[in-house]
């Protein structure tokens, strides 16, 4: 396979949300922990990710506040693009088709990531790369529950399940951008990840074991432990 040919690895972030259930003033990518925007902390890990092409941002329209939060950020390997949706589903859609309108190739591979994740490691996503680069479907990362699941009903427990192949998505999720693309047409905006899409098409997408430190920040109090977790990487790496 030559150089020309050989797949290339872009990453994609969903940034057009509110994050409404975060309880913050602002869209939650842009709240300040450990001193600067959360997206800037996930961005600033992907950008050490040597085999990722390029990061593609992709906001809401109205967006006129990311280039404030996040300065400096475009460039050759840094894009930015105001292509958001209603639903992530949506929005991921116009991040693929801009990826192609700036030169990717179907056959080349997208790292979805939700901006939310800002304690990941650029090791978590090497990993990740090295487990799917020779796979036909693509996958993520995810890590098996180790709770125990119950299912409710009328707010009392219905049954027990069983949690010995209970996996819980995390992402990056990694697959190819021409496959994701016909997946999200055909699934619509109702799936919350990109795997759900895949899955619908009949494929099985590969489980690779994450970190319980890839934490989605999603209600008040994953503020305060992302902020203690960046806070002690500074430390560690000043």
């Amino acid at each position: 396979m030559t150089e020309a040919s050989t797949p290339r690895c872009y990453a994609l972030l969903p940034c057009a949300g509110v994050g409404s259930r975060s309880g913050a003033a602002l869209p939650k990518q842009y709240v300040n922990i450990a001193g600067r925007a959360m997206v800037a902390h996930t961005l600033a890990a992907l950008a050490e990710v040597p085999r990722l092409a390029a990061t593609l941002v992709v906001l809401a329209s109205e967006d006129a506040v990311f280039e404030q939060h996040v300065p400096g950020f475009a460039g050759e390997r840094g894009w930015v693009c105001r292509r958001g949706g209603v639903q992530r589903a949506d929005t991921v859609a116009g991040g693929l088709e801009e990826l192609l309108a700036r030169g990717a190739r179907p056959q080349d591979w997208v790292l979805v990531h939700d901006a939310a994740r800002c304690l990941v490691r650029p090791e978590w996503v090497d990993r990740l790369i090295d487990a799917c680069l020779a796979d036909e479907v693509g996958g993520l990362l995810a890590l098996p529950v180790a709770d125990t699941l119950k299912r409710a009903e009328d707010g009392r427990v219905a049954e027990t399940l069983p949690r010995s192949d209970k996996w819980a998505a995390q992402t990056p999720q990694m697959f190819r951008i021409g496959l994701l693309r016909e997946a999200l047409v055909r699934a619509g905006t109702a799936v919350t990840d990109d795997a759900s899409a895949i899955e619908a098409l009949g494929l099985r997408p590969l489980l690779i074991e994450g970190d319980a430190a890839n934490l989605k920040v999603t209600w008040p109090s994953d503020f305060m432990l992302a902020e203690r977790v960046l806070a002690a990487r500074t430390k560690a790496n000043p």
